[in-house]
């Protein structure tokens, strides 16, 4: 199993943090660069741009210098001697450049506004010979020196240093004019760039936080996951995928893609996954939680729109979602969707298809059905959800995208982390255009050994021969130190399903693991409510006993009936 943290990048290179960066950082030097082509021979014969790690904002932007300011080189651009044209050289672009407090970019920090300067200047000279960081000055022969502080709502972020030859006037007032202009629309443009990485950061961050962050133990399914951020600006998406341990062993995938990018679709995201999650643990048929999460998405449009009349995409809708529920007992798998891509499975024998399973509308139209599908997957199938970003790559077409996916899960393998890799290898040869999630699971079985179920009568001398068959079973599966807990576990709810429900009756037992789950099904649909009983009721105390015994405890309705569940770990004290 791997937390999408871990590998964002479904180990296909830097991480996703890292790659956000170098994005951030390109950015800013191509804004400080197009400066120096608007400047540069126009304004001056040479030109260097210096920007802080963190802007300065407030009273940190002007005051006494400190010791010395770091600021890290983003552009340089110059007029060679000669007749040639200016251009530019990387020589110590993106250089790390420490200057005293005495020197011109530092003394121009500090003051806040700009500072001409003659070279020939002890101060300047010193300056210029002695700190790497300005050798370019020393090299360009310029005469005199025009440091212009870089400010953009409130905030320094850096400075622009102008040089003259002799051969040129000296820099005059026009100059120091033109110069404020450029440099200001230079600053707004670097100033976007980093709000821009800003927000992309947070959402990649918030997004990250709403994704498990591990996935839970559960015994039904190996599990391999892996989650790619867009390489696009416009932010990251709300691609989510969840893992979730339900009653009787079973286990619900989830995959879904909310509409858009940014801190919307990922709060979006993080809503519906927390839904999901809460209606998979009432345990909703698939088609019904489909229905209930339509209706969420349908509020969330409604509480959105009335706030924001011009979203565009107000609560999710049109949003994509996969729910699968797989039973290791039965090996029967359900899944229902809506909107969502098909799963594609591989069956142990190598065949690679697509489940036959109805589309569904998009979460949030509203009024239209959805259809759950159940099929049998034999042990060791492997199941593929992922979302559309996956397909989608622009340098080939869908059924391109479909064939060498097939050919990826085709080929054995002996993890479903190598797998998942080489879906991404073949699918993906550069960062997404738009999220992708992926979620490998290849099935496992519960054999018959494991568990074991009785039919019983509706008299109450069927509570104590459901005892009986407790202890026998308890005792073949070598759980002897589980017998008290279990029989008063069963005697309390076979009692209440010969005292409130109706026949048919069932018990069933099953052993996975470190845990040990107790069953009763009745065909009546009304649900057990625990409450807490008074000092001289003489019942009432039964649910109660069974959920201070048990780590969890509930109610799963089937189509006709319920079912009554209640586990206990076997290696609590």
């Amino acid at each position: 199993m791997q937390h999408p943290a871990q590998d964002a990048a479904g180990r296909q290179g830097p991480s996703a943090d890292t790659g956000s960066r170098a994005g951030t950082v390109a950015d800013q030097a191509r804004a400080a660069q197009e400066l120096g082509e608007v400047t540069v021979p126009r304004l001056a014969d040479v030109m260097a741009v210096d920007l802080l790690d963190a802007p300065r904002t407030g009273t940190e932007a002007t005051g006494p210098p400190p010791d010395h300011v770091v600021l890290r080189r983003a552009a340089l651009r110059a007029v060679p001697a000669g007749d040639r044209p200016a251009h530019h050289t990387d020589t110590g672009t993106g250089e790390v450049i420490v200057c005293t407090a005495g020197s011109p970019p530092a003394r121009c920090l500090a003051v806040g506004r700009p500072l001409l300067y003659d070279t020939a200047d002890p101060a300047v000279a010193e300056w210029a010979a002695l700190d790497p960081g300005a050798a370019w000055l020393r090299e360009s022969g310029a005469r005199t020196l025009l440091a212009v502080p870089l400010l953009a709502e409130g905030c320094t972020l850096g400075v622009a240093l102008f040089g003259r030859r002799p051969s040129r006037e000296p820099f005059g007032p026009e100059d120091l004019r033109l110069a404020g202009e450029f440099t200001a629309k230079a600053a707004a443009g670097i100033e976007q760039t980093r709000a821009r990485a800003l927000a992309r950061t947070t959402t990649m961050a918030l997004q990250r936080s709403l994704l498990p962050h591990t996935l839970p133990d559960q015994a039904a399914l190996e599990v391999a996951t892996r989650y790619l951020p867009a390489a696009s600006r416009a932010g990251v998406g709300g691609d989510w995928f969840d893992v979730i341990p339900l009653s009787g062993a079973r286990v619900a995938l989830v995959v879904g893609d909310v509409v858009g990018h940014g801190i919307r679709a990922s709060a979006t995201m993080g809503r519906l996954r927390t839904a999901v999650r809460t209606l998979a643990d009432v345990d909703l048929p698939a088609d019904e939680l489909l229905t209930h999460l339509d209706d969420l998405v349908l509020r969330l449009a409604a509480d959105e729109g009335s706030a924001d009349p011009s979203a565009e995409t107000a609560g999710g809708i049109g949003t994509t979602c996969l729910y699968a529920v797989y039973d290791p007992v039965s090996r029967h798998c359900t899944v229902a969707r809506a909107g969502h891509p098909p799963p594609a499975v591989r069956t142990p024998d190598g065949a690679v298809r697509f489940l036959d399973v109805p589309a569904g509308p998009p979460l949030g139209l509203g009024g239209l059905p959805f259809e759950a599908v159940e099929t049998e997957l034999p042990e060791g199938t492997v199941l593929a959800l992922y979302t559309d970003g996956l397909l989608e790559a622009r340098d080939h077409d869908i059924d391109e995208a479909l064939d060498k996916m097939f050919a990826a899960l085709g080929r054995p393998a002996g993890s479903l982390d190598s797998v998942c890799d080489r879906v991404l290898t073949e699918l993906l040869s550069h960062r997404p255009d738009d999220d992708v999630a992926l979620l490998m699971a290849r099935t496992r079985v519960l054999h018959e050994d494991r568990v074991a179920s009785w039919e019983l009568g509706a008299e109450f001398a069927e509570v104590s021969r459901a005892r009986r068959c407790t202890d026998e079973q308890l005792a073949a599966w070598g759980l002897d130190e589980a017998v008290f807990t279990t029989e008063l576990m069963v005697s309390e709810l076979v009692t209440n399903a010969i005292r409130y429900g109706r026949q048919p009756i069932r018990l069933r037992l099953i052993h996975q693991g470190t845990t040990l789950t107790c069953e009763v099904y009745d065909s009546s649909g009304t649900t057990p409510h625990m409450r807490r009983a008074r000092i001289f009721d003489e019942g009432g105390r039964g649910l109660l006993l069974v959920a201070q015994l048990a780590e969890r405890w509930g109610t799963r309705h089937d189509r006709i009936g319920k079912t009554v569940w209640a586990e206990q770990s076997l290696t609590a004290g």
